[in-house]
């Protein structure tokens, strides 16, 4: 395979969430993998709900995940070379004006359903003479421009779902140009994918039904259209539709919660695939992995609940390295090393570490049962003398248990308790050198 080109064409109208996020992300791991490239598309034609703010937001989330990019180009600064393309298909015949309103669209729709015919438009613009048309545009109808199809079947082999075809007979010639002269998706889709050479178009499957147009107009503009995956799309755990909850499942959004990039990224390059969900540390790690043919057609359930898994094993396994620059922001004590090992495992996310801050370096509450106060008043004696490190909890509760016989969790959780106010939490082990022999003495009263 020749190294592949890809793009990503988000509109820059709102936040990146998962499903776009996950188109992403496949797009830039197959090209990654493969050695290719990722071109980052700004699909702002639409020039009143596109915003220069969610444009720079929605790189911010790209390069926060990873995804960058080699290129990247703003379709509102071309107009004027969709305009030349759009004037070719003219002058090829393919390119027409059509003038019924949106009223007398539905009417026709609902009239060939009516007498059992799919609702496909009728090309009756195409029998307008020029004097029809010179009245209609007086009467103050402007009109909108349709591609003609060639009414062939058109044919390719999809990387997700293999074979595909589309009867261009039984669609509609689709809109163009809209009445006000503003561009619809397709045209400048298919002018920007020739001249940056995309070589796959990778995307939902939900463009199933737009391929084959966009197949015709590749070729009546002389370009070679790319080979294509249809990704199915993602739903809720319970199958239903994401779009409800979309607003939750920002990148924005998540990465205020604490989920880690990489989580995310894990999550949903394995989503709906015959591999396993499970935290990879880098994105090359995934790009490695990642194959088309492990895609399954079924839609891909997403649960934030197993996203939240992932989050937690992935900080289970987190190097200090990594954390320590939100560790410091939490609390400039916890810019320790030995801190984030003792309590990592006790965090589904890398601020939950300030949940453990007072406990080791401040005061803690200790919690001492009437029927424990003799025991947790004698423990000091024998704890190890000097300076307190890794093994000195296992010297102390043995030497405790050789005096009081005491084993088990009548020895462990009155200790426990006692320095730290709570039943459950980091390894002693690992916490006792951190609270240091001055506290721990002064805890246990």
């Amino acid at each position: 395979m020749t190294a592949p080109i890809v793009r990503f064409a988000p509109s820059p109208t709102g936040r990146l969430h998962v499903g776009n996020v996950r188109t992403a992300l496949v797009n830039w791991l197959f090209s990654q993998g493969q050695g290719g490239k990722f071109i980052l598309r700004i699909d702002d034609t639409d020039l009143e709900r596109s915003t220069k703010e969610n444009e720079k937001v929605l790189k911010e989330d790209l390069t926060w995940l990873g995804l960058v990019w080699a290129d990247t180009f703003n379709q509102s600064e071309r107009f004027g070379i969709y305009d030349e393309a759009a004037a070719k298909l003219r002058a090829l015949g393919l390119l027409y004006p059509a003038y019924e309103t949106a009223e007398e669209l539905d009417v026709k729709r609902k009239i060939a359903q009516s007498r059992g015919r799919p609702p496909v438009y009728d090309r009756a613009a195409l029998s307008l003479t020029a004097e029809d048309r010179a009245k209609l545009e007086a009467s103050g109808l402007k009109p909108h421009w349709r591609f003609k199809l060639s009414g062939e079947r058109v044919e390719w082999n999809d990387l997700v779902r293999g074979p595909q075809s589309i009867d261009t007979s039984s669609v509609s010639d689709p809109v163009l140009i809209r009445e006000d002269g503003s561009y619809l998706y397709t045209l400048p889709s298919v002018v920007d994918d020739i001249e940056a050479n995309i070589t796959h178009v990778v995307r939902g499957e939900d463009h199933v039904t737009n391929s084959g147009a966009q197949i015709e107009i590749f070729m009546a503009l002389g370009g070679k259209a790319p080979e294509m995956a249809h990704m199915p799309l993602l739903v809720g755990a319970d199958g239903s539709a994401l779009s409800k909850r979309i607003g939750s499942l920002s990148v924005g959004q998540l990465r205020e919660r604490g989920i880690e990039a990489m989580s995310i990224c894990s999550h949903l390059a394995k989503l709906g695939t015959s591999d396993n969900i499970e935290p990879r540390s880098t994105l090359a790690e995934l790009a490695a992995e990642f194959s088309f043919s492990k895609i399954g057609r079924a839609p891909a359930r997403f649960d934030e609940t197993d996203l939240e898994n992932l989050n937690a094993a992935l900080v289970h396994a987190m190097p200090f390295a990594e954390a320590q620059a939100r560790l410091k922001a939490i609390d400039p004590r916890t810019d320790n090393e030995a801190f984030w090992l003792a309590v990592r495992e006790n965090c589904a996310r890398v601020s939950d570490a300030g949940n453990w801050t007072e406990m080791i370096f401040g005061k803690a509450e200790a919690v001492i049962a009437d029927e424990d106060r003799e025991f947790i008043a004698g423990a000091g004696a024998h704890l190890p003398a000097g300076e307190l490190t890794a093994s000195s909890w296992s010297e102390w509760t043995n030497a405790l248990k050789a005096a009081t016989g005491r084993k088990g969790k009548s020895l462990f959780k009155p200790l426990r308790l006692a320095l730290t106010g709570m039943e459950h939490g980091p390894e002693m082990a690992a916490v006792l050198p951190l609270i240091g022999r001055a506290k721990v003495l002064e805890r246990l009263g």
